[in-house]
């Protein structure tokens, strides 16, 4: 079932999600920016996160107000660690599903293999599993038929197309209920979203629910993205830029009343 915002006194719910996104690493919270998971040269430098929601060492912190600025139930984790192979942030994601127990931990670190997504499920957590860490399209499907519906399938595009196996796009029957457009080259860059594939996306889903990452910067683009049928967005840098803000938010909701 696809996460729902509802804005508090007298807003509509609507059946879309504006998902805040965490990227920590070395214990905190950074600033990720174009190739989140291209290139690991610059996962590797990303540099502490400046937000006025509270101190890069404050991951709870930081989380609280990004829900409640977002009204989303939803808070998408990258663990940048265990994405680069040299240890994992497992203890402060324990913290932040016990700082927010109300919300669905979406977290995306580097899963390749069944053992990988093994050793993160006693969060009880949705796993976000990433097209370019994808061993095979045999792991792809091994990890499906023994964790079905607590996986997401995040699609990983930069400029030469999709990282990882090729059937995972021209097959979407190979999808699962939930699905990310993860445009690496736009992540942290506020240069909008990537509307022909988010439309090529949407025309192959059927009922499954397809969500937006990477240049998402202003209030049109979020409307324009859940205009072209998609469920939600994933935003950092115009959350914390204060681009995006809880009244633009409130504003989208309010305009689709019915």
């Amino acid at each position: 079932m696809a996460p729902t915002s509802e804005i508090p006194g007298n807003q509509p719910t609507v059946s879309f999600a504006v998902v805040p996104v965490l990227d920590l690493k070395d214990g905190g919270v950074v600033h990720a920016r174009a190739g989140k998971q291209a290139h690991a040269g610059k996962r590797a430098d990303y540099r502490p996160i400046a937000t006025p929601f509270g101190p890069p060492h404050d991951a709870p912190a930081i989380a609280r107000a990004l829900l409640g600025i977002t009204f989303s139930p939803v808070l998408y984790i990258a663990d940048l660690d265990s994405i680069l192979g040299r240890g994992n942030n497992f203890e402060l994601v324990r913290a932040l599903a016990d700082a927010v127990p109300e919300t669905d931990l979406w977290i995306d670190a580097g899963f390749s293999n069944l053992d990988d997504c093994a050793f993160w499920l006693p969060l009880g957590a949705t796993l976000v599993v990433g097209s370019e860490t994808i061993g095979s399209l045999e792991d792809w499907k091994a990890m499906c038929t023994n964790f079905g519906r607590n996986l997401v399938l995040s699609l990983d595009f930069d400029e030469q197309g999709l990282r990882g196996p090729k059937e995972l796009m021209s097959q979407p029957d190979l999808w699962p209920e939930r699905v990310i457009l993860m445009s690496l080259g736009r992540v942290g860059t506020e240069t909008g979203p990537d509307l022909d594939l988010l439309r090529k996306a949407i025309a192959s889903a059927g009922d499954r629910h397809v969500y937006v990452a990477g240049g998402i910067a202003t209030k049109d683009d979020v409307a324009t993205v859940m205009d072209a049928g998609a469920r939600g967005v994933l935003v950092a840098t115009a959350l914390h830029s204060g681009a995006i803000g809880q009244k633009e938010i409130a504003a989208l909701w309010g305009g689709r009343r019915s």
